[in-house]
């Protein structure tokens, strides 16, 4: 497996690629809020699969480092009024619907003529289910300590997920978005008819080595 990172952009998107270009499953790595593509970028070379890794940087800066998919203060604010739970279930972001548009730009930009795994961490997690839900592109979804967004108009698209491969992972200690969070991303899957697998983890708001390994086994299952 080719492991060099290559600097590209793909629909406008400042992209670390990582693999060999002429891979079956591309699969698309969103981070979270304030990270940026190259805080995860090193998990691609030690996971030893044979897919063409795509890290994005998404489009707004958050300063002084770091890049947030929509604007990270509404996000906050709303963490901060959720109580013990940090359950963002409620929270409609502003940007949204331009945040998808990125998405679906990137992932139109791949081509259909291979599978598309989309991967989101936190921020980047609730991207990619909206992404889905809203007809948007994808063979297999993954999402790392993460929750919905927007639920009440999520939750008539849920049958969009139906047989659609689904990793959730969340941490049982997670301060930043809580475990409650994580199971009601899972119980939402559960109710779209996904083949999930659920992961809960004993740790915070990360990607520790049980979550990377299970990510592993579910990127070679397609």
């Amino acid at each position: 497996m080719t492991t060099t990172e290559r600097h590209l952009v793909i629909a406008g998107l400042q992209t670390i690629a990582i693999g060999p270009e002429d891979a079956r499953v591309v699969v698309v790595v969103l981070h979270g809020r304030a990270m940026e593509g190259a805080d995860l970028a090193p998990f691609a070379h030690s996971l030893g699969v044979p897919c063409l890794f795509l890290f994005p940087d998404a489009p707004l800066s958050t300063g002084p480092r770091g890049r947030s998919w929509w604007p990270i203060a509404a996000e906050a604010r709303a963490q901060a009024l959720t109580g013990t739970t940090r359950d963002l279930h409620a929270f409609d972001p502003p940007g949204r619907a331009e945040a998808r548009k990125h998405l679906a730009a990137f992932v139109a930009a791949i081509g259909t003529d291979r599978l598309v795994a989309l991967v989101g961490f936190s921020q980047g997690g609730m991207l990619a289910m909206d992404h889905v839900l809203h007809d948007g592109r994808a063979d297999a979804l993954a999402l790392l300590s993460s929750s919905r967004v927007a639920f009440t108009q999520w939750q008539p698209r849920l049958t969009r997920l139906d047989q659609l491969p689904m990793l959730i992972a969340h941490g049982r200690d997670d301060r930043e978005l809580g475990f409650t969070a994580g199971e009601g991303l899972r119980d939402a899957a559960m109710a779209g008819g996904a083949r999930l697998e659920w992961l809960p983890f004993d740790g915070g708001h990360e990607i520790p080595l049980v979550v990377w390994r299970a990510l592993r086994r579910f990127l070679r299952g397609l």
